[in-house]
């Protein structure tokens, strides 16, 4: 992390926005029995287990967790989850992911759980930065955060750096 990080979220803001996306993840799967949380590895999925803890906490779902593993830079090559996809067949799925910036990796993500039939399929980010470039957008989003194209953003899911930040 650079030395002229400007912190936007610290951990207890971060701990807010996690139980907000669970009670919104919960209304909107409030209909069915089960939900999997499936987060792209790695800060994805470290916010996909945070997400299936509060919903095991507020709700009576069977909710599972799926982990996505993909090289963010090339997600088409090599794009797979822990969990075989024909078990997923007629579920609901939320993908959650850390930053949406382009929606590369999370069309790409989107794109591999349609080659099964689901009833719902969502999206989850803990900041959405609006420099789309690809078709999809977060269903679910903890942070908007408008920024320039030479800035970054960085999200620390654990640790005592834990927090958003802006670079």
């Amino acid at each position: 992390m650079s030395t002229t990080s400007n912190k936007i979220m610290d951990a207890a803001k971060m701990e807010a926005v996690v139980k907000r996306l669970a009670f919104q993840i919960y209304e909107s799967n409030v209909s069915n029995k089960k939900v999997v949380i499936a987060g792209i590895a790695k800060n994805g999925l470290l916010l996909a287990e945070e997400l299936c803890t509060h919903l095991g906490a507020i709700s009576n779902l069977e909710v599972s967790c799926v982990a996505i593993i993909m090289d963010k830079k090339n997600p088409m090559h090599s794009l797979t989850t822990d969990t075989p996809l024909e078990q997923l067949k007629n579920e609901s799925v939320v993908i959650v992911d850390d930053v949406l910036n382009t929606g590369k990796t999370l069309i790409h993500a989107v794109h591999h759980f349609l080659s099964v039939p689901l009833t719902q399929l969502q999206t989850a980010v803990m900041v959405n930065r609006n420099h789309k470039k690809y078709p999809i957008k977060a269903d679910f989003k903890g942070l908007s955060l408008s920024t320039s194209l030479k800035e970054h953003v960085e999200v620390e899911m654990k640790g005592a750096k834990k927090g958003v930040y802006l670079t």
